[in-house]
């Protein structure tokens, strides 16, 4: 009998140790707790860095944004102001956000760790897709008397906020011709201080990099007769030559008002970047609804139009997010 009573001791044991065993399985098997459809790991809470309010990255982003929160379940996504390219990709790759917008030539100097980033290597981010050509403006009244980039040298000029894509660029369209900021008076600012010190004749020029028309330099030439300063050819090509993301393009007389005159400059590309600390499922579900409510970032921006399938990969510097690859992979 008393061997009996261990016996059967023993087996009530092992069988109460089984069924908690099966009950942990159970709890793995089915969804998780962030929601249908969902996968181990994904961000409930996306912060998304756009650009300054007066360009064209705040509208654009924040139309993304509200696409995202309100077709991906469980997914809220923040839309802020910041300074744009460079700054947005030290705080993405600082973690303090998860996706941003941001030029395609500056994407590619932080992960070489060249131009602006000067050698300190930047990783942990891949590319979502690009979006539209991002003109380089270089804006003045018309009674300025600046003709040329030449005519800039001595001049007080707004080259973009500390760190943005904006300065990269001014560096670098001046420098093929031989200026450095040492040779004007650089104001740091960004496209709404540049248009409102402009029509307040506190600043002789401003390098606005933005898709075309940039709310602020419409605003500024609704009341004030603009100048567009183009790029002679020849600095087009040295240019494309020694900065690859470059591309040349034109500004048509009708972008603004009180701007009569088409102007030649140069572009490179908006793209969306992502941390890599998104799941791939997640991105996926992210780019696929923003596609398939493309109307509502196309309301927010005509830029938004172009933004395609078809396109989203041109002008893309660095490699793609597998999540992001996977969805326009299966769109070929």
């Amino acid at each position: 009998m008393k061997k009996f009573s261990l016996i059967l001791v023993i087996f009530l044991s092992l069988g109460l140790f089984l069924a908690a065993c099966g009950s942990g399985d159970d709890s793995s098997d089915g969804e998780d707790s962030n929601g249908e459809g969902e996968g181990d790991g994904w961000v409930e809470n996306v912060t998304f860095l756009t650009g300054g309010e007066a360009g064209t990255y705040f509208p654009l982003g924040t139309a993304m944004a509200d696409v995202v929160t309100n077709n991906v379940e469980d997914v809220s996504v923040n839309a802020l102001v910041s300074g744009a390219s460079v700054v947005n990709i030290n705080d993405v790759t600082a973690g303090e956000a998860e996706l941003a917008l941001v030029q395609n030539d500056t994407a590619f100097y932080a992960q070489e760790g060249t131009k602006m980033f000067d050698g300190e290597v930047k990783d942990g981010y891949s590319g979502v897709f690009t979006i539209y050509p991002e003109t380089i403006q270089i804006v003045t009244t018309a009674d300025s008397g600046i003709e040329t980039v030449e005519d800039l040298e001595g001049k007080r000029v707004a080259v973009g906020d500390v760190g943005s894509g904006t300065e990269a660029n001014a560096e670098q369209i001046l420098g093929v011709h031989d200026i450095t900021f040492d040779d004007l008076s650089a104001e740091h600012m960004g496209f709404g201080d540049a248009s409102t010190n402009l029509q307040d004749g506190n600043i002789d020029a401003a390098f606005v990099t933005s898709g075309t028309p940039t709310a602020s330099i419409q605003e500024l030439s609704a009341t004030t007769d603009i100048k567009l300063v183009s790029i002679n050819e020849d600095m087009i090509e040295t240019l494309m030559d020694e900065y690859p993301y470059y591309a040349k393009q034109d500004i048509p007389s009708d972008d603004y008002d009180n701007f009569d005159s088409t102007a030649t400059t140069v572009a490179v590309q908006a793209m969306l970047i992502a941390s890599d600390d998104l799941p791939e499922d997640q991105v996926y579900e992210m780019v696929k609804a923003i596609f398939e409510n493309k109307g509502d970032i196309e309301e927010a921006h005509d830029r938004g139009k172009e933004l395609t399938v078809d396109t989203a990969q041109d002008g893309m510097s660095i490699d793609l997010h597998p999540g992001a690859e996977k969805y326009l992979n299966e769109q070929e």
